[in-house]
């Protein structure tokens, strides 16, 4: 970092030098440098809270399915139908201002948050489950509930769980982005690309390149994962895929 190489622009543009390949911003830093480095963090901090999710989701999907029309059934299908009425980033902005922004409290909060949509379709699936035959001749030859459920439903919710999980890894990428943009995300000394964002907002007239290479890096990154969690679909049910098909060409 050096002060003199304020604001430079890539190495493609007039004025840019080799040594900065997509030129500094406006303290002299390198971009390239600190989008590789962001890389590290942002990623971390949305896989993390994905597995948190994923983990709360399932085993709250599980059991709802399992025990459908249960009392814990009817409290936790009531949380997910008045979290539903609540965008997810209004209810994080709110949590996050009570509690702080460091990378370990955000990490939570988007992992406690995202539970949501893992329990509703797991326990839609485990509805369905429950009834087919190999389930209940496990019930008639008095295997526990927990066998039944981690041996003969959990791997058939498998493919769900996996495609949620590339889906939900995308949209905490953005969720922690637009924290950080907000200026309520992950501070300095700490790097992410939503960051980034906010630090080249003043500068986008004159130094676009402090604000484009992060938003690319966001960009390129969610699609990857989407199209990533739709192959993986495609893969994992490959009936879907078939019916998807047939819907097309008619």
């Amino acid at each position: 970092m050096s002060a003199g190489d304020r604001l430079l622009p890539p190495v493609w543009s007039d004025g840019g030098s080799s040594t900065y390949l997509l030129g500094t911003d406006n303290l002299g830093r390198d971009i390239l440098s600190r989008l590789i480095y962001g890389t590290q963090l942002t990623l971390l901090v949305s896989g993390i809270a994905t597995i948190i999710a994923a983990v709360l989701g399932t085993a709250l999907g599980l059991l709802c399915g399992y025990r459908a029309g249960s009392w814990i059934d009817a409290i936790v299908m009531r949380i997910v139908d008045a979290s539903m009425a609540i965008p997810n980033i209004l209810l994080v902005l709110v949590v996050v201002g009570a509690l702080g922004t460091s990378a370990t409290t955000l990490t939570l909060i988007l992992g406690i948050t995202g539970w949501i949509p893992f329990t509703r379709m797991i326990r839609s699936e485990v509805l369905s489950l429950r009834e087919r035959d190999y389930v209940r001749a496990a019930h008639a030859i008095g295997l526990r509930d927990t066998t039944i459920v981690f041996k003969h439903i959990l791997p058939n919710v498998a493919a769900t769980i996996i495609v949620l999980a590339t889906l939900a890894f995308g949209g905490n990428i953005v969720l922690e982005a637009s924290l950080s943009f907000l200026g309520l995300g992950i501070q300095p000394p700490q790097v992410t690309w939503g960051y980034m964002l906010n630090e080249g907002r003043d500068y986008l007239a004159t130094a676009w390149w402090i604000s484009t290479f992060p938003g690319i890096a966001i960009t390129l990154t969610v699609l990857g994962v989407l199209f990533t969690g739709d192959w993986l679909r495609d893969v994992l049910d490959p009936r879907g895929s078939t019916r998807r098909t047939g819907r097309k060409e008619a």
